[in-house]
């Protein structure tokens, strides 16, 4: 997909302004981003950068830092309070809601030990936490309230603090 087909995917994908706002200047700051092959690139793109900075950090509260790897078909629900370590990886179509965290555990002399990554058609519900080194498999959803510091399976539903497996999807 080009550029264009992407931004078109993710407003159709999002149904609300602030999520469709996020994710579009995600997709346009990422597109820059990675064709960027020297620095000089990068100091032109800089303005962008900056832009898409204030637009999620300071105005909606979102951190998501544009080198994150994230997939086509991103959806953000209400575009508040998310948090994504700058090492996380989405795949295709995941969905977030808000108050979610995806973060890294650090060692007590401050290492970083790793970040979770989600494949496709992940759903993380609202005021959920998934941290560390862990995959959360195809098709699994988390629900709200949930703490996951394991993998999860594919096509598996979790929940809780800690998260434990509620049921498999058929």
């Amino acid at each position: 997909m080009n550029l264009f087909e992407n931004i078109l995917l993710d407003i159709k994908n999002n149904k609300n302004t602030k999520g469709r706002l996020i994710v579009v200047s995600f997709t346009i700051v990422s597109f820059f981003r990675t064709r960027a092959k020297n620095k000089f690139i990068l100091i032109l793109i800089a303005p962008i950068i900056l832009f898409y900075k204030f637009i999620t950090d300071f105005l909606l509260g979102c951190e998501i830092p544009a080198s994150t790897k994230i997939g086509t078909g991103l959806v953000i629900h209400h575009g508040r309070c998310l948090v994504l370590n700058k090492n996380v990886v989405l795949g295709k179509n995941v969905t977030l809601k808000h108050n979610t965290t995806l973060g890294n555990k650090e060692s007590l002399n401050g290492d970083d030990l790793g970040s979770p990554i989600l494949k496709d058609n992940v759903i993380v519900g609202p005021n959920s936490v998934v941290l560390g080194p862990i995959i959360v498999g195809k098709n699994a959803i988390i629900g709200a309230g949930s703490v996951v510091v394991k993998s999860v399976e594919d096509d598996s539903i979790v929940a809780g603090n800690p998260a434990k497996l509620i049921k498999k999807i058929k």
